[in-house]
């Protein structure tokens, strides 16, 4: 028990005056003078022993009176030391991840738990307060109130480490202030628990689910494609055990195209794969029916009329192993000799080949310069006699080292990177047992660039530095077989492709997401992305022929979208959510050292109010000398 204003306690001394009087019995007998015994009063006759028990009975009903007044004045009261402390700072994180929409037994999830805090809240001072994806700090209740039912679900998704760090720095640094931290999730596919700091309260909410079930649309792909067809295959999964098939829907411009269903008895992994047109461009969605979960029913997709890469191949040597390669319809191929080149070509190119070039003049290297500035890629295919002057100077300026004499010895070609970005799904396991090709004769070059095909000995054959990329060898079937090797397919080909970075078919939200836009902007002219209802402008770069356009966190909403210039529409495309919260996988907050874990929010904020409470007794003290101030009464008139 603990005192208000303990100092009144020493007015306890007060009550020895009272003992002091009765003991020491300093009231002086009255002479009366009479003559006559017959006036004398009749009265009864009383020991000495009952004469002093009543005495001390009403003293000690007197002492006890004034004891609990001091008591009382002293205003005694109990309380933790979490009460007593006058500096509280509380701060709220509610995870509006989309696993948030799971049903529990009052509801959807976050729903219910945004009702709870709505209305056990008015009892929080110094009041911070964090989602996924917004935060207030030092919000009075009532603008809490007036916000916390407008929280949407977000496809963020914080970690503990994350959420403690984040709270944090919400905290003031205040260091005799009680610091609590309120957390409520659903606990779902997390990092292990991170350790707690000994300067703040955790007190973790777990909401559960009523049913660990759900069906996704995991991911789409094209598996294969022609002039009239392109085949979509659709990866689906589930949790649980309530599905054994799903049914799902394809959709064009909301226009119902296809339907079928999906067979989950075997395995809790389905595919299906739909043929649509390859003639027009395809604005589609795919979507299933799950109750559960909504967030992963549709994946949003599209496919625009291909844009053709340009390629300009500049000759020294045979170049029909490049026209083979590159008359496709994706391509636009051109080839020149080094004599009769129109530099004003040049700019409008996606990919350039030097073919074994005898010699690269200045022109030349400063026309490449730019056009590598500008985002463009080059292959370098050495000629055996080149003018190493010329071609170390060209080099030089694209980052790329210098090259020495030529060496004429041969070499096999046999070790490939196959994590290097040229041959990323080429290869479905790294093959060793191919035929190898060769070469004659070779350059030894001191570089820094990223090799992506190597010699026997190591030395690199192919390097690859920003976009630009250098054979050291050349190879014309004089000096190599190369042309005759199936590498060369996938090796020059991927070049051009990665040249100019092609539309997926879907992106996902939160990533950082590229997309060249093969269109050439005026000097106040800006690209947007929209859809019916909203727009914004992404990060952008103009380059020589196309845009870069960069994104991460918008748009915050799956959906097919336009990217436009001024009101011309000139490509379609598509983002989703992440399937990271898909499967149903909790973490168990038991388990988190440090922290208490409660069912529910209200039984939360029970607990906090008592915890917070301070029981004051001084009402009681003053019912009690009252009483013993009634018991005097008693005794003096009742006890003889």
């Amino acid at each position: 028990m603990q005192f208000k204003h303990p100092e009144i306690l020493y007015a306890l001394f007060l009550l020895l005056i009272p003992i002091f009087i009765h003991l020491f019995q300093l009231r002086r007998f009255q002479k009366v003078a009479f003559t006559n015994v017959a006036f004398l009063k009749k009265i009864n006759i009383q020991t000495r022993k009952s004469s002093q028990l009543k005495k001390w009975l009403t003293l000690l009903m007197r002492l006890l009176a004034m004891a609990a007044l001091i008591f009382a004045f002293a205003q005694p009261f109990t309380a933790s030391n979490t009460a007593l402390k006058n500096e509280k700072e509380t701060v709220i994180y509610i995870d509006n991840s989309f696993s948030m929409q799971a049903k529990g037994s009052q509801g959807p999830l976050l729903e219910r738990a945004l009702q709870d805090l709505f209305e056990n809240s008015a009892t929080i001072e110094n009041l911070s307060w964090f989602t996924n994806n917004t935060q207030q700090k030092n919000s009075s209740v009532q603008d809490f109130k007036n916000e916390i039912l407008s929280v949407t679900y977000s496809q963020n998704q914080l970690t503990a480490s994350q959420v403690l760090l984040k709270a944090n720095q919400l905290f003031s640094n205040e260091k005799d202030v009680v610091k609590r931290l309120i957390y409520i999730s659903d606990f779902q596919q997390q990092e292990a628990f991170p350790p707690i700091s000994n300067d703040i309260i955790v007190d973790a909410v777990q909401l559960k689910p009523v049913k660990h079930s759900n069906i996704a649309i995991d991911s789409v792909y094209i598996t294969s494609k022609n002039a009239f067809i392109i085949q979509l295959q659709v990866k689906v999964s589930k949790s649980g055990d309530d599905f054994s098939e799903a049914p799902i829907s394809l959709y064009d411009n909301n226009k119902l195209v296809a339907k079928t269903a999906v067979d989950f008895s075997n395995s809790k992994n389905g595919t299906v794969t739909f043929d649509i047109d390859n003639s027009e461009e395809f604005t589609g969605k795919f979507q299933v029916t799950d109750p559960n979960l909504t967030f992963d029913n549709t994946l949003y997709f599209n496919i625009n009329k291909p844009e053709k890469i340009k390629v300009l191949a500049i000759n020294e040597a045979n170049g029909n192993f490049l026209k083979r390669l590159f008359e496709k319809e994706e391509f636009q191929f051109t080839q020149q000799t080094f004599k009769t080149l129109n530099y004003n070509e040049i700019p409008n190119q996606s990919f350039i080949i030097l073919n074994e070039l005898e010699e690269i003049p200045a022109s030349l290297s400063t026309a490449l310069k730019s056009f590598s500035d500008n985002g463009g890629s080059i292959l370098i295919i050495p000629n055996p006699e080149a003018d190493i002057n010329s071609y170390n100077n060209h080099l030089f300026s694209l980052g790329l080292g210098s090259i020495s004499t030529v060496n004429s010895q041969e070499k096999k070609i046999t070790n490939i990177v196959f994590s290097h970005p040229l041959f990323k799904d080429v290869f479905e396991k790294e093959v060793t047992n191919f035929q190898y090709p060769k070469v004659s004769s070779f350059y030894t070059i001191s570089t820094n660039a990223t090799p992506a095909i190597r010699f026997e000995d190591n030395q690199p054959f192919l390097l690859q530095k920003n976009k630009t990329y250098l054979f050291t060898s050349a190879i014309n079937k004089e000096n190599s077989n190369f042309q005759n090797s199936p590498l060369i397919v996938p090796t020059i080909y991927n070049m051009a492709l990665q040249s100019l970075p092609l539309p997926h078919l879907y992106y996902t939200i939160g990533e950082q997401n590229s997309v060249a836009v093969p269109v050439n902007l005026g000097q106040n002219e800006i690209l947007k992305i929209k859809d019916s209802i909203s727009q914004f402008i992404p990060l952008q770069q103009t380059k020589a022929n196309y845009v870069l356009i960069t994104t991460t966190e918008e748009p915050t909403n799956a959906g097919n979208y336009q990217i436009v210039k001024e009101n011309e529409i000139l490509e379609n495309i598509s983002y989703n959510y992440s399937r990271s919260e898909s499967e149903l996988l909790y973490l168990n907050p038991d388990e988190w050292n440090g922290v208490n874990v409660y069912s529910a929010i209200v039984n939360l904020f029970e607990s906090l109010t008592d915890a917070n409470s301070i029981n004051s007794f001084w009402k009681w003290f003053a019912i009690f000398a009252l009483l013993f101030l009634l018991f005097e009464m008693l005794i003096l008139k009742f006890v003889k």
